[in-house]
């Protein structure tokens, strides 16, 4: 078994394929949607917002990002930046209880956006468009 160099990150390594990082302030609505995810197949992983999303992400590459919008701390825009800039070819969901600022999400590079509530057959066909 090959040792890591010190050079090494998790971000050289390819993620599970079908991983996903929900990244939600409401803690109900986050797990729910992990519960979703993980009874449809996925390996899901959590946080609470974008510092921590960041973090994760650095330490557990996923194959995508599904992240609120308004958060405290590092809100949902400037996270999506970050992932933008450290991962670029990540596929992300935006997902918002305020419709107006989903169309700039999708202007900004997400690839699917959701209203909250949020329909979890929609979540799912939005998932599966693109990571299988």
């Amino acid at each position: 078994m090959e040792s890591l160099s010190v050079m090494d990150s998790p971000s050289d390594f390819a993620p599970n394929p079908r991983s996903i990082l929900v990244v939600d302030d409401n803690s109900n609505l986050r797990e729910a949607l992990a519960a979703v995810l993980d009874n449809a197949g996925y390996e899901v992983f959590q946080a609470s917002d974008g510092n921590a999303a960041i973090s994760e992400m650095r330490h557990r590459p996923v194959a995508l990002l599904i992240t609120d919008l308004v958060m405290p701390e590092k809100e949902g825009f400037e996270t999506m930046r970050q992932f933008i800039k450290e991962f670029p070819r990540m596929p992300m969901i935006a997902i918002s209880g305020m419709p107006e600022y989903l169309p700039v999400a999708r202007a900004l590079g997400a690839a699917a956006v959701l209203e909250k509530p949020i329909a979890y057959a929609d979540l799912l066909l939005a998932v599966r468009n693109l990571i299988g």
